[in-house]
Formats: structure tokens, C-alpha cells, sequence
């Protein structure tokens, strides 16, 4: 799974989450792309499933491009803990991901394949997604 190695604050506010994504919104690495549709915390564990998916599609043939990081860190209190007694420990980490954000990119298969792959990749994600094509 995908975590910070290191992180400044141990803890973060929520934030306000808005608008369309204006960087890593292009296929860059790859011929095709998975794209976001809309606004969505994506977890490090729905990433790795994903990409296991892609991988075992793939056969060992191919490439894969992993292009969002999961760098927020989600709190959670326990079951049945009182209100107060401060923040709760950090349970995860998510991505957060606007619309038009490429979130995985693949290259050296067929369209057809990489369509498959990246059609069941997006089956373990909580977040519409579009097939996108590089433009050469």
C-alpha cells in the first residue's frame, strides 16, 4: 500500500475541496489513461486494488503509471468513545482527487487491453471515471 514515508503535521483539518483539476489532468507517460469525473477521497487501499487488478490483466506485459498519492491522513475515534478527549488517531490515508485528474496511466498494450484492464481497475474505485486516450 501507498504511505507517507514522512509527514509535517501529524494530523490535518478536513478542507474545502473544490473546482476542476488544473495540474495532472493530461496522459503524460503512457498511451491511455484512467480519468476522474468528480470529487473524491480515494484510499490508499482502493488504489492497490485497483492496480493489482491492471497488473493481473496485464501479464506481465505493459506498464503502469501510478499518478495520485495518498498523502492526507483521515482520523477515526474507536466505537463507543465519548465525545471530547481531543482528535482521534489516524486510521488511513487518501488522495484527494477533482474531476479531470488522471489517476493511472498505461502503456505498451493494445487499446483493447488497456481498455479492459483499466475499465475493471475503476470497478474498486468509489469515483466515476473516463477511458482518455494520450494525444500524439
Amino acid at each position: 500500500m501507498l504511505l507517507p514515508k514522512k509527514v509535517q503535521h501529524r494530523k490535518w483539518q478536513k478542507g474545502v475541496f473544490k473546482g476542476k483539476a488544473t495540474r495532472g489532468n493530461t496522459v503524460d507517460f503512457g498511451q491511455y489513461g484512467l480519468k476522474a469525473l468528480e470529487i473524491k477521497r480515494i484510499t490508499s487501499r482502493q488504489i492497490e486494488a485497483s492496480r493489482r487488478t491492471i497488473t493481473r490483466q496485464f501479464k506481465k506485459e505493459g506498464k503502469i503509471w501510478i499518478r495520485i498519492f495518498p498523502d492526507k491522513p483521515i482520523t477515526s475515534k474507536g466505537a463507543e468513545v465519548p465525545m471530547g478527549a481531543g482528535k482521534g488517531d489516524v486510521s488511513h490515508f487518501v488522495a484527494m482527487v477533482k474531476p479531470g485528474t488522471i489517476i493511472f496511466e498505461v502503456g505498451g498494450v493494445s487499446e483493447k487491453l488497456a481498455r479492459e484492464a483499466l475499465i475493471q481497475a475503476a470497478y474498486k474505485l468509489p469515483v466515476r471515471t473516463k477511458f482518455v486516450k494520450a494525444y500524439s
